[in-house]
């Protein structure tokens, strides 16, 4: 039961991880929360479930599908409501209610246009499990933590090693002045949510998998917000250790207490959190000297 228990909470939190790593992305560069990120995670689970169920495709196209979709979304809700607020040097709260507008956008665009339907993706993975030691854990967990830690490291290495990535981490740290020294703030940009939509892409059909896809399913990104506020905003390690960690104990709390608190818990565990560590486990407090 502890093992399955752990496993099942690994799952979880690492679904959690990937999408507090996009806000993390985000945040890391233009100093706000992209709220619209709940909905891009959204219509990747829509596209996903399209390119396998109506499409017909095997489930590895699919995923990958759903991450290039969710991936161009991501870039486009960039350019079409953010663009023209960083040009225009926008406060930080600009960016916010643009984001929020989108979000509420989108999930209202697809209850017109698809419905309000819920929508159950085959049982691809669902029904088959791993046995060990009397332990009897799902094929599908064992997949999400696999594909989930895979993926954050290929970020990882990505931002390491190559020359974007290193433009990356040079402008989350001064914006202008990585400018100055010739690094294309715009291009750089449309890399940070290239890569946080496509994020976005594996956790929808993971989210979707283990549950069910709908409009407002977005919404879930909320745990994966507070799992970014945990680990500090802006902190790619802090925003997958306070993924994993909040995934744990939420299935604990649920498989030891009640699932109907589970939800107080994580809540009451970010205002806790805030309160005695306000920059989160890995964020750092800058103060600007002149």
């Amino acid at each position: 039961m502890l093992v399955q228990t752990l496993v099942t909470g690994l799952a979880i939190g690492g679904i959690y991880a990937l999408m507090a790593v996009g806000y993390s992305l985000v945040f890391s560069i233009l100093n706000f929360s992209n709220f619209a990120y709940g909905s891009i995670i959204m219509l990747g689970a829509y596209i996903g479930y399209y390119l396998l169920m109506e499409m017909g495709m095997p489930i590895y196209l699919a995923i990958f599908g759903s991450i290039v979709g969710a991936a161009f979304l991501c870039l486009a809700n960039e350019r079409l409501a953010y663009s023209t607020l960083r040009k225009r040097n926008a406060p930080s709260l600009y960016f916010m209610i643009s984001a929020m507008g989108t979000s509420i956008f989108l999930e209202n665009f697809v209850y017109a246009t698809i419905g309000s339907r819920f929508y159950a993706f085959p049982e691809v993975l669902t029904q088959q499990n791993i046995s060990f030691g009397g332990v009897s854990i799902g094929m599908l967990d064992v997949f999400a933590i696999v594909f989930s830690f895979t993926a954050i490291y290929a970020l990882h290495y990505f931002l390491q090693n190559s020359r974007t990535g290193i433009a990356i981490r040079a402008a989350s740290y001064d914006m202008q002045v990585s400018q100055l020294n010739g690094v294309n703030i715009a291009k750089t940009i449309g890399w940070v949510f290239l890569l946080a939509g496509a994020l976005a892409g594996i956790s929808g059909m993971f989210l979707g998998m283990k549950y069910m896809v709908y409009p407002t399913m977005g919404w879930i990104t909320n745990k994966a917000y507070i799992a970014a506020v945990i680990g500090g905003l802006g902190s790619l390690p802090g925003a997958v250790v306070g993924g994993l960690l909040l995934g744990v104990l939420e299935t604990f709390v649920s498989a030891y207490v009640s699932s109907v608190v589970r939800d107080v818990f994580s809540f009451s565990l970010l205002v806790i959190l805030l309160l005695v560590l306000p920059t989160g486990l890995f964020g750092k407090f800058l103060e600007e000297k002149v």
